[in-house]
């Protein structure tokens, strides 16, 4: 478990985890995107 743990953070201050969590900010900014991740989560839920 440890060795995962190291590996994402390690990922994270990569430049690559960088962008991907730039393109994460962008895309929860987004009220449509938004709306999509709720509408699939809450789907998720209730299964």
């Amino acid at each position: 478990m440890t060795a995962l743990l190291d590996r994402i953070k390690r990922f994270a201050r990569s430049p690559q985890g960088r962008d991907a969590a730039a393109s994460l900010r962008r895309a929860a900014s987004d009220p449509r995107t938004r709306t999509r991740a709720r509408r699939l989560l809450g789907r998720l839920r209730h299964r």
